[in-house]
């Protein structure tokens, strides 16, 4: 969600946390971590006052996070076959999606991609080209406190055969004219019209932000 005069309080919740988990990152001091910690509850209260989310579970989810606060980074496949392209149902809501999830370590964005094209649809696939990386904060996603970046590669399928997994529900290739109900925390109509006008212009560069 691009960060607009209404959402002021999302972007400065998660400042403070980024400030507090960047302080108890780095400093050695008992009192300065007693304040940090302090930031991340007043954080998590702002979350939980302005969304559906549980104060306590968010507290739960940010003490996992540790380190130089960065965005997370998720991987999507694009793959087309015959002008149409794949899309998988997911469990979790009963909507539509291009395959994909969290970035895993010691994996390449490629190989994350064929991990997650594989694992979700039981096809084989080969990245060819990055299409976007997107900044989800500018674009009209469903809130999320985390802040994402999502990569997108086109992908040509290669081998293997349909499949559901403990992920999704259904797996289909669908035509531009006839994409299902998506799911708009994952993608949204106008990004997947970019990605059919993508395949069918290879010589355009990668869209950024």
């Amino acid at each position: 969600m691009k960060f607009s005069s209404d959402y002021k309080w999302l972007k400065w919740a998660t400042e403070i946390q980024a400030i507090a988990q960047n302080g108890l990152a780095y400093t050695q001091g008992e009192f300065d971590k007693e304040r940090y910690h302090a930031l991340n509850k007043i954080a998590a209260e702002i979350l939980a006052e302005h969304s559906q989310l549980n104060k306590q579970a968010i507290l739960n989810e940010l003490a996992l996070e540790s380190g130089y606060a960065t965005p997370k980074v998720g991987v999507r496949g694009a793959a087309f076959l015959d002008n149409k392209i794949l899309l998988v149902k997911e469990r979790t809501d009963g909507l539509w999606s291009i395959p994909g999830g969290w970035a895993d370590v010691n994996y390449s964005p490629s190989e994350n991609v064929i991990k997650e094209i594989f694992e979700e649809t039981g096809y084989e696939a080969r990245p060819i080209k990055m299409l976007a990386l997107y900044d989800k904060q500018k674009h009209p996603h469903p809130l999320e406190y985390r802040h994402i970046y999502e990569c997108i590669l086109l992908c040509e399928i290669t081998g293997g055969s349909l499949k559901t997994s403990y992920e999704t529900l259904e797996v289909a290739f669908f035509a531009e004219n006839e994409i299902p109900p998506l799911s708009l925390k994952r993608i949204l109509p106008q990004q997947i019209q970019r990605l059919f006008a993508h395949y069918r212009h290879p010589e355009w560069p990668t869209d950024f932000d």
